[in-house]
Parts: C-alpha cells; sequence; structure tokens
C-alpha cells in the first residue's frame, strides 16, 4: 500500500514538471529538456561552447533551453545577437537570477537591474573615468608607469623562462587600484595575491559546473556544496573591500578627489540617504570594476604571447614595425595605433581568437519577440559571443590565428563588424575603452623591449582554454630574451 502511494506521488511529480516544461507559445525550438534537470545534461560540463555550436547546427541560430525548470533562449551568429542587444536592447537588456546575483545581490554595476540604479551608476562610471583621463595623458601615464614596473621585473628572467599568469594579474590590478584608490602594490604583495585568488576562483566556479547545477537545482542551494566557496570568497573580498575604503577616507578631503572612490563619496555626500548611491554599493562597485578590468585584460595578454611565441614570424614582423614608429622615443603612446596597422590587427586578432567573455548573460525585460518567435518577460538569455567571432562569412579565416582578418587588401587596418570582444548594446563592457589602450600599450612596450619564446624543454603548446566566467589559457612557461635594439640604447 505505502509503495503504491509512493508510486502516485512520484507519478504525479513527473507529470508536474514536464507540464511545467512545456515550451511558451511559439518560443524557439531546442532539445527537449528533463524533468527538474532541464537541458542540463546536454551540456560538457567541463567546457558547453561547443555543445552550443551543435545545437545552433540543428536548430538554427535561435534556440531555447531549460536552466533547471527555467526557460533560456541562446542567441547565435551577428545577425541574431545586434538585433537582441542593439536594435531591441530595452528589451534584452536585463540580468538574470543567477549564482553571479545572488553572490553580488544585485549591487553593483554588472549584475544590476536594468533600472534607475543601473543606469546612474553606468552614467557616473564612464563620466568619472572620462574625467580622470581615460583615453587622454593621464591614463596613458599610469598604465605606462605600471609597465615599466613590469618591464623591471622581466629584466630579471632575461635568459630564462618564468609562469606570466601571476605576473600579468598583478600588472592589471595595480592599474584598477590606481584608478579607484591611487595607489598600486608590489608584484606578490599578500593583500593582492589573496584579492586575486580569490576572484579567479570565483569566476571558475560561476562559470562551471557548480553553477549549472546551482541554477538549475534551487533545492540544493542551502547545502554544503563546492559553489558555497563562492559566497565565502566574495564575504572576504567585501570585507576587504570596506576596510580599504575606511583606510582611504582618513586622507581624503571633501570636494578634492583623488581617485574613483574620492568621486564617488563626493557625489554620495551630496545625493544624501535617499538615492541609489551608498557606501554598499560602493563596495560591490569597485570589486565589479577590479574584476572586469583584471581578469579579462590579464588574460588576452596570456593569450596574445602564447600564440606569439608559437608564430615566431608573426612575433618578428610586430617588432619590425614597433621598432620604426618607436625610433627616437623613449615610451610607446595610444595614438602610435594608427602608424603600426600590422601590429593593431595582431593585437585585434589576438582578441578575437582569446575569445575571453564568451557568453553573456542577459534577461528580457517585457515580453517581446525576436526573428519571430515570442520571448517572455523574465526569459534568460545568453547571446554566444563566440559564434560572433569564429563566425562563418564574417572573417576570412574564421579558424586559424591571422592577422589577416583585420587587414583589408592594401594592408590597412580594418576591423570588421563582428568583432565583438566586449560584447554590444547599453550592456557594452564598461571597461572597453581602458582594455583597449591597455592590450595595445602593454604589447607594443613589452615586444619592443623582449623577444618571447616558447622553451624547449616546454612540450607542445595547447591552446585550450580553462573553461569559466571567463576564458583562461592553460598555465605556460615563456623564455624571455632582452632584444639586441633594447641593448644598444
Amino acid at each position: 500500500m505505502l509503495g503504491s502511494g509512493i508510486l502516485v506521488v512520484f507519478c504525479v511529480c513527473l507529470l508536474f514538471f514536464f507540464i511545467r516544461l512545456q515550451r511558451p507559445k511559439n518560443f524557439p525550438p531546442g532539445p527537449r529538456p528533463l524533468p527538474i534537470f532541464g537541458n542540463l545534461f546536454h551540456f560538457n560540463i567541463k567546457n558547453p561552447l561547443k555543445d552550443f555550436e551543435k545545437l545552433a547546427e540543428q536548430y538554427g541560430n535561435i534556440y531555447s533551453l531549460y536552466i533547471g525548470t527555467k526557460p533560456a533562449v541562446v542567441l547565435n551568429g551577428l545577425k541574431v545577437i545586434r538585433e537582441a542587444l542593439v536594435t531591441k536592447s530595452e528589451d534584452f537588456s536585463g540580468r538574470p537570477q543567477n549564482i553571479i546575483k545572488d553572490l553580488t545581490e544585485g549591487k553593483g554595476v554588472i549584475m544590476a537591474d536594468y533600472g534607475l540604479q543601473w543606469k546612474e551608476h553606468r552614467r557616473f562610471a564612464l563620466m568619472t573615468l572620462r574625467n580622470f583621463g581615460l583615453g587622454k595623458q593621464s591614463m596613458e601615464n599610469r598604465i605606462l608607469g605600471e609597465i615599466d614596473h613590469l618591464i623591471a621585473k622581466l629584466k630579471k628572467y632575461a635568459g630564462s623562462s618564468l609562469y606570466p599568469q601571476t605576473l600579468f594579474h598583478d600588472a592589471t590590478s595595480n592599474i584598477i587600484y590606481l584608478v579607484l584608490f591611487g595607489t598600486r602594490y608590489d608584484y606578490g604583495d599578500e593583500t593582492l595575491k589573496m584579492y586575486i585568488q580569490m576572484f579567479t576562483e570565483n569566476l571558475k566556479i560561476t562559470g562551471g559546473t557548480w553553477a549549472m547545477i546551482y541554477d538549475a537545482l534551487p533545492v540544493v542551494r542551502s547545502m554544503s556544496l563546492p559553489f558555497k566557496k563562492a559566497f565565502d570568497n566574495y564575504s572576504a573580498m567585501k570585507i576587504m573591500t570596506a576596510n580599504m575604503i575606511n583606510k582611504h577616507k582618513t586622507t581624503r578631503v571633501s570636494g578634492e578627489p583623488r581617485d574613483f572612490v574620492d568621486c564617488y563619496l563626493d557625489e554620495f555626500d551630496k545625493r544624501g540617504n535617499d538615492s541609489t548611491f551608498s557606501e554598499e554599493q560602493l563596495v560591490a562597485y569597485i570589486l565589479n570594476l577590479h574584476v572586469a578590468g583584471t581578469d579579462t585584460t590579464s588574460n588576452t595578454l596570456l593569450t596574445a604571447i602564447l600564440y606569439l611565441m608559437v608564430h615566431p614570424d608573426i612575433q618578428k614582423r610586430c617588432q619590425n614595425e614597433i621598432d620604426q614608429v618607436m625610433e627616437g622615443k623613449s615610451q610607446a603612446t595610444f595614438e602610435d595605433r594608427n602608424n603600426i596597422p600590422y601590429t593593431q590587427a595582431v593585437i585585434h586578432e589576438c582578441q578575437r581568437v582569446a575569445n575571453t567573455v564568451p557568453s553573456a548573460l542577459h534577461c528580457t525585460t517585457r515580453d517581446t519577440e525576436l526573428m519571430n518567435y515570442t520571448i517572455p518577460k523574465g526569459t534568460m538569455i545568453i547571446p554566444n559571443l563566440s559564434s560572433v567571432l569564429s563566425e562563418e562569412g564574417q572573417w576570412k579565416f574564421p579558424h586559424d590565428f591571422n592577422p589577416a582578418n583585420f587587414l583589408n587588401d592594401q594592408g590597412q587596418f580594418e576591423k570588421p563588424e563582428a568583432f565583438l570582444p566586449f560584447s554590444a548594446g547599453p550592456r557594452v563592457c564598461l571597461g572597453e575603452g581602458l582594455a583597449r589602450m591597455e592590450l595595445f600599450l602593454f604589447l607594443v612596450t613589452l615586444l619592443h623591449h623582449f623577444q618571447f619564446v616558447w622553451p624547449e624543454d616546454a612540450g607542445e603548446p595547447d591552446f585550450t582554454p580553462v573553461f569559466g566566467t571567463t576564458l583562461t589559457p592553460k598555465p605556460y612557461r615563456m623564455e624571455v630574451r632582452l632584444r639586441q635594439t633594447v641593448k644598444e640604447m
């Protein structure tokens, strides 16, 4: 009797979940979901990007999935993604409820809902970064100053090899710290090391297996499973950041801002407690800007050095071009990019193949339509940016590392419309301008001073990235040689 009762309950539950997972009317097609788990088992949890491609081949450039019992729509290709993120940006600029939003409690700017808080904080960030010289001499000087520290460190390894991962993360972190707090840390500093370790770990967790399980199965969220580490890390980073702000306040003079934090505190004082500005928001804001401004740039630099070591002919051609534009100069400038088209093409090609942020999570803010499909309000939207960066018909060599993807028939630099490493629309990467300047100045200066060589005893290079919220090259060693042209200077 008891067994029959259990069977009935099980069948009712099964029926309930099947009913719940029925696709809305005129919803994009997709693989059939399982009760409770949705389409969780359709993906290789170590790296689902190839599975996104296979499903696009089967169902088209717009298809649906279920994350547990929640519907999601995946967008592939330039046409579909531009239609959603640019043409219908108001409809597709929300953020879904997921592990990252739960971590940040919707504060800051990256995962904030598309509303007043997000608009005011994004506007403030763009204005403040511009006022502090983004794209101008002052920001350039901050970056070049940090590059000097990096060069001094690398010179100690001339003639030998090292793992560059930590070094590049430290350097890009320091540039963000200079913008936020007007200060920097020595490479290897324990505070910097701890901060980077925690946010790097969180990027892997929030883009990995346990994040998918967390999002798909709400029942497990209170359990002591590996995703709990992300919440512990985030809590620790919040405390560290709040302490840094409090220390910064002791030397602050109201109305005389030295950096981003001072500007925010001045704005908070001016607006009062009835605004969207608060010190709790500032903590989340700093964490957003630090993570977004460090991990993506450092991973792109790591990818660039990896490919340049494997393609020494391309590295040499860049160096010849850089030597000409640097003749008689002690430092590169961002304006030099207009005079070195091949190097510009190489830098952009490194960004394309790095594919550092392979997808962005959005959410519909109201009932809408896309490509003749109906998408209800609150549906998770996954723009597969990887599909655009390697889309057939958009690139001359979509599946190869080739600077010709960014050169026209006359050998001049030309950026295709499908170059969307920073996404598009209102949610486009806040730090795009800073990242572009950093990548250019870092790579031009490093290539001017050093030759980077794949060590003979390092085996075959492995280009397979480590999957997470961002894609990271697998750890590798690089051999550093001081260039003859620099030795003679």
